[in-house]
């Protein structure tokens, strides 16, 4: 044969070289080299045909980390979303996100660089240009990937998610630039001093709310920005939406004012509490009005003082006595039950630390926070009985608040059996966060339930959430005696210690799946000022947030 004898030359291979933030990642473009594997000559075509391609699995290594993230930022930098989206495991939502960089965000001369690996994901730091019209701003932040393996063929990919574009975005999210969608606003204390972040850092959230809300209502006039606008909450509405967020003002806008019940003082002393605490969230609220005139949470990033949704615990039950002393089905010097262990509904509840009171008081089981004094009654009871209470009377769990910015007004199901019985003492289906349960205390200290509100409602003419009945004269006194007993006779004492004749409080701790400390709880009133506070994971309420509770109660006077 003409060919026999002479050795097939492979084509000469050329390689380049991209640096991409001081890493070199090499890219092989083979001459009529294919990715293909040459068949051994010792195997036969049959064998070859028969084998099955073995498919790498468990954690990528090191050098696949790095390659999957050196691709997929070479190409996001080079401006190819198509290509970048191509080394990642959801390509269309890559492509998607990446696209709209450009094509909304309007961002430009995007550098990416890389930072130091750790297991399977690579921090990386942007920067670019926002251009919009005639106006250009530096724009920059971090970010991170992760690599992950597919099953089906075992390639390293870069995992995708909205957080990769930029970390606080979210499923349905977008980066956009342009006219702001509401004008900036200026928002005030009840002495009319500015509120800010800069002052206040728990306050961001607060006056994003109040800029989507009011900012076309206050008189002033949007300006150009980069913002995070996010995806409609369906089905919740405006009232537990997270509002849009600014990342980069181009062009002021002129801003309108809102005056809110804040009080600097308090407000001052807030900030402080939680700042020394991680996970805590405090609000307080005046008996008398409903006004917000404080609220602040040690991660300014979600206002779990207004929109939390939480076991509220043993605080739960001062809306349980309110029913069982109603229903005569308890009264403050009246012996109660107070065993080890209480079963109902195939549930076997108990005390902490086991413990009983016998021939006791219901005063003295609220004060000590016995669980089954509040389970016993259970078989009395309708599975509606908690759930009419909550709203009939302190006005929770009606999606009806209309407090300025969004909230959540608390939740109180309707359940059966065990589930009945947990939520007595805050637990079960129970949802509340710190304004519902400093509404909780000021409706025991006041007679009647105020709602709450943080924006007067003269200043844009709404109506304030009402509840359908006022508790009886006698049960309020009642509640308020057994509060005060708490608070200087029982698990409030050491927070609650000095405070005065007027005032009372509620402890509690509230068990958490997947959690070692229960998250702690504390609500108490002084003269006209009311106020809760949570610690997650701070165990029992009297020494996690009590002491912030207190330090409120101070500072008001």
């Amino acid at each position: 044969m003409g060919s026999r004898g002479k050795r097939r030359v492979p084509a000469r291979r050329n390689t380049n070289a991209l640096v991409i933030g001081g890493v070199s990642v090499v890219a092989v473009i083979g001459a009529g080299v294919g990715a293909y594997a040459l068949m051994d000559s010792g195997t036969s075509s049959s064998a070859a045909a028969d084998a099955k391609p073995k498919v790498k699995t468990g954690p990528p290594s090191a050098a696949e980390v790095r390659t999957a993230a050196d691709r997929f930022l070479t190409a996001w930098q080079s401006g190819d979303a198509a290509k970048a989206a191509g080394y990642t495991d959801d390509a269309a939502a890559a492509q998607q996100a990446l696209a709209g960089l450009s094509k909304d965000a309007h961002l430009t001369d995007v550098k990416l660089t890389p930072g130091r690996r750790s297991g399977a994901e690579v921090p990386f730091h942007v920067t670019s240009t926002v251009t919009y019209e005639k106006t250009k701003k530096p724009f920059a932040y971090d970010s991170s990937v992760t690599a992950v393996r597919r099953k089906a063929d075992g390639k390293v990919l870069i995992g995708w998610q909205p957080s990769v574009v930029h970390p606080e975005l979210k499923d349905g999210d977008r980066l956009v630039t342009g006219e702001a969608g509401d004008p900036p606003v200026k928002a005030v204390d009840r002495n009319g001093g500015e509120l800010s972040a800069k002052t206040y850092p728990s306050l961001g959230a607060v006056v994003d709310g109040l800029r989507e809300k009011y900012g076309k209502k206050a008189g002033g006039t949007a300006g150009v920005e980069l913002r995070i606008v996010r995806k409609e909450a369906s089905g919740k509405g405006e009232k537990n939406a997270v509002p849009d967020k600014t990342l980069l003002t181009l062009s002021e806008g002129t801003p309108g004012t809102v005056k809110t019940t804040l009080s600097p003082t308090l407000q001052a002393e807030a900030e402080k509490q939680v700042a020394s605490r991680k996970r805590a969230a405090v609000v307080v609220v005046r008996p008398s009005t409903g006004e917000i005139l404080a609220v602040a949470n040690s991660s300014p990033g979600f206002n779990t003082a207004f929109q939390g949704s939480l076991a509220p615990g043993s605080t739960m039950k001062v809306i349980t006595s309110s029913l069982l002393l109603e229903k005569d089905l308890a009264g403050v010097d009246k012996q109660h039950p107070c065993p080890k262990y209480f079963t109902y509904g195939h549930w076997k509840f108990q005390n902490d630390d086991k413990f009983e009171i016998k021939k006791g008081t219901f005063k003295a089981s609220f004060a000590a926070s016995c669980n089954t004094a509040f389970i016993s009654q259970a078989p009395k009871l309708e599975n509606d009985s908690l759930t009419k209470q909550a709203q009939q009377v302190f006005g929770l769990g009606l999606d009806n608040w209309s407090i300025g910015v969004p909230s959540f007004d608390g939740a109180v199901p309707v359940q059966s059996e065990a589930q009945m019985a947990a939520s007595l003492i805050g637990q079960g289906g129970v949802r509340m966060n710190p304004l519902n349960m400093a509404s909780v205390a000021a409706t025991v200290k006041s007679g009647s339930f105020h709602q709450p509100y943080l924006v007067p409602p003269d200043f844009d003419h709404r109506t304030l959430a009402k509840a359908s009945r006022a508790m009886s004269a006698g049960t309020a006194a009642q509640l308020r005696e057994l509060m005060h007993y708490t608070a200087v006779a029982g698990t409030a004492v050491k927070p609650m210690s000095g405070l005065g004749s007027d005032m009372g409080a509620k402890t509690g701790s509230a068990e958490v799946d997947g959690q070692k400390e229960p998250n702690g709880w504390f609500t108490a009133y002084r003269g006209d000022l009311a106020a809760a506070a949570v610690v997650q994971q701070g165990g029992h309420g009297g020494d996690s947030a009590g002491p912030v509770v207190r330090q409120m109660l101070l500072a008001g006077g």
